[in-house]
């Protein structure tokens, strides 16, 4: 417990991206060192689902089994999408522990490096342009002005 708390906090926020697994990839074979010697959190946050798609689709309400069904099947592949990111960390040498959270993605980031102290946070981008980012928004450029600690963008060459 006590080299825990003289570790350096790293968080890589992954999500089911090419650029996010770019990130991933290029953190752990560029600051190999840094990470095996760090706490190394590996996070994901899971969008709120719409379910106005299922209400739709079936007249009206949506029945609670499908709806169940539906947050069910989206808890599976996140925790597939943790384990993936953990082997990947393991076959480098580097031991990371894996958390969720369910929310907005660039809101939930923010949280968990505010509450898990982290001192480096490490992101994909997915290189949209101004205009993309507008309409859409944009995580890395989020948590870039509003996380309390170093940001990392790693962009995927073209």
């Amino acid at each position: 417990m006590e080299e825990n708390k003289m570790k350096k906090k790293v968080m890589v926020a992954v999500d089911e991206s090419e650029c996010s697994h770019h990130a991933l990839q290029w953190a752990l074979e560029n600051l190999g060192d840094t990470l095996s010697a760090s706490q190394l959190f590996i996070f994901t946050a899971q969008p709120l689902p719409n379910f106005a798609y299922l209400s739709a689709s079936t007249y009206g309400a949506a029945p609670l089994d499908l709806i169940t069904t539906v947050q069910e099947n989206q808890k599976k592949l996140t925790l597939a999408l943790l384990e993936k990111a953990k082997d990947i960390c393991a076959t480098h040498g580097v031991d990371a522990e894996t958390m969720t959270e369910i929310g907005d993605p660039k809101d939930k980031i923010c949280e968990a490096v505010e509450k898990l102290k982290i001192q480096l946070l490490i992101l994909g981008s997915h290189g949209r342009g101004a205009l993309q980012r507008a309409f859409l928004g944009s995580v890395s450029n989020h948590c870039v002005h509003n996380a309390k600690c170093p940001v990392l963008v790693v962009r995927k060459p073209a």
